[in-house]
């Protein structure tokens, strides 16, 4: 290893152990969030992200008869459409997966901040 390889792996080490004692994972950040709204976010911004490839594949073969028509530029038109369904949807509440990711993502946390 090299010096700066060392110090690296010294100042991962020293955080871990700090992260240790203040039952603090390393991955947080320091937003001033908490982890628990930072996870939920995440998990709504997952679920989001399933919806809107879901809504994609709605779209697929809608052609000229979908809200937007038919065009040389539909296709990233229809994008931005299908991020915007998912989004508000996963804000509204979702399907159910945000909550699910949510309680795994609190899961790991505590599994790995004892």
């Amino acid at each position: 290893m090299t010096t700066s390889s060392l110090s690296l792996a010294a100042e991962f080490q020293t955080a871990t152990a700090a992260a240790a004692v203040t039952g603090k994972a390393l991955h947080t950040g320091n937003t001033g969030a908490s982890v628990s709204d930072r996870a939920h976010a995440q998990a709504t911004d997952f679920e989001a992200v399933f919806l809107s490839s879901m809504f994609q594949n709605m779209f697929t073969d809608v052609g000229k008869d979908g809200p937007l028509g038919d065009g040389p530029g539909i296709g990233v038109w229809r994008t931005f459409l299908t991020n915007e369904f998912g989004k508000s949807l996963a804000k509204a509440g979702g399907i159910g997966i945000a909550n699910q990711v949510y309680k795994s993502l609190m899961a790991h946390q505590e599994a790995h901040t004892k």
